[in-house]
């Protein structure tokens, strides 16, 4: 049952089909080159956030909101689920100041 688990490539024979194919590679690998960069953004709010530093958090939140907003515009993710990051985000951004001021 270990080869029915794994899928079988075909071999597309007619000529829109492999063109279809050869877009898909390049396709597949922006977009997750722009998974990575999304990935980046969040650890180094997350990272800033852990360390204490307000300032820096609140400047890494800022360029991390380009990014997840260029990443919801490509239709990479969903709207809703980039506006729930960039919410939980920015909380614990705003936690960090408040505990700051406290």
């Amino acid at each position: 049952m270990a080869t029915a688990s794994k899928a079988k490539k075909k071999t597309v024979r007619i000529a829109s089909g492999r063109k279809r194919v050869r877009q898909d590679v390049k396709l597949n690998a922006a977009n997750t080159s722009l998974r990575s960069k999304f990935r980046t953004a969040v650890k180094g709010v997350l990272k800033a956030v852990a360390s204490g530093d307000k300032s820096k958090a609140g400047d890494t939140f800022k360029s991390a909101q380009a990014v997840i907003d260029s990443i919801a515009d490509k239709g990479i993710f969903h709207k809703n689920k980039a506006a729930r990051i960039k919410s939980r985000l920015s909380a614990k951004v705003k936690a960090l100041a408040v505990a700051a001021a406290a």
